[in-house]
């Protein structure tokens, strides 16, 4: 009887573990294979050798060591100021009780939207044009500042809006998910406080950030992960040749490897996968160890 109900539950999980083999486990396999080509021909089908010369290649290609400063300095800013954001925002929510449905749904609104539409609204905020230096310069130039191209113009201005779009985008994620863990505390433990006299500032250290933190750890390894693999952010704004611009990811050279200007690389493509899945594994790894030792 037992064996039937395993052969039973196999059968079940058929359909998953044969979506997940195909879309999965099959490219990965094909991925590690492609790493260690050596000067693959995608035309011939052919390559030289088996080596680690592509991993080589890429950690020495210019334009993939920019790739991984932009992905970085995205990650490293991005990440904790979306979070932080997002936490004050969510515990004033909950301290509103009129029209708190109908302020959730306005700061939800962004992750609902198509993110070329809002890589496109963030382009005519902040890119000047022959008819008008945009709105940001605009306003710029009432309060007496010199107007910046933040699209065109120096590093440091394309990445000011590189981050600001992307808290922009990831915050209504994170502000729901904050929402709901500020909702499910215990109210007992607020009102137990308040009869003690403690302070707003000590029920909030002492009480809400350590019993929401899982989800605080849950969001912040969730958005390392996803600032790693930024791309459609950068493009939204700065079009496809984001080499040109300076202004490429890790995920955006992979993509250039393989269909950009200089693609036809699968096996540079593939390393560069590689090693962008092994930084997002150590980041994550470290990110688990941290929240563990918190707790």
């Amino acid at each position: 009887m037992e064996n039937g109900n395993n052969r039973k539950a196999w059968l079940y999980l058929l359909p998953a573990l044969a979506f997940l083999g195909v879309f999965m486990v099959y490219p990965l396999v094909d991925v590690c294979i492609y790493a260690v080509e050596e000067r693959f021909n995608f035309a011939s089908q052919t390559y030289t050798g088996i080596g680690l010369y592509n991993f080589s290649y890429v950690l020495h290609d210019p334009y993939f060591l920019q790739a991984v400063k932009n992905t970085f300095i995205l990650v490293i800013i991005t990440v904790p100021l979306s979070t932080g954001l997002a936490l004050l925002i969510s515990v004033g929510l909950s301290s509103i009780e009129r029209l708190r449905e109908l302020y959730q749904t306005v700061f939800f609104l962004p992750y609902v939207t198509n993110t070329l539409a809002v890589g496109l609204v963030f382009m005519i905020l902040f890119k000047p044009t022959e008819y008008s230096p945009g709105l940001v310069n605009t306003v710029l130039s009432a309060l007496g500042v010199t107007s910046v191209d933040f699209i065109e113009g120096p590093y440091w201005a394309r990445m000011l809006v590189m981050c600001l779009y992307t808290v922009w985008v990831v915050m209504p994620f994170k502000i729901l998910i904050l929402t709901s863990a500020l909702a499910s505390v215990n109210r007992d433990y607020y009102n137990a406080a308040r009869v003690d006299g403690t302070s707003k500032w000590r029920i909030f250290t002492r009480i809400t950030l350590p019993m929401i933190s899982p989800t605080i750890f849950y969001l912040v390894i969730t958005g390392f992960i996803g600032a790693f693999k930024a791309y459609s952010d950068e493009v939204a704004i700065f079009g496809t040749n984001l080499n040109a611009s300076g202004m490429n990811t890790i995920v955006g050279y992979v993509y250039d490897m393989l269909y950009g200007n200089s693609g036809g690389y699968p096996s540079f493509a593939s390393a560069a996968a590689l090693i962008l899945f092994l930084i997002v594994f150590t980041v994550t790894v470290i990110n688990l160890m941290v929240s563990r030792s918190a707790r």
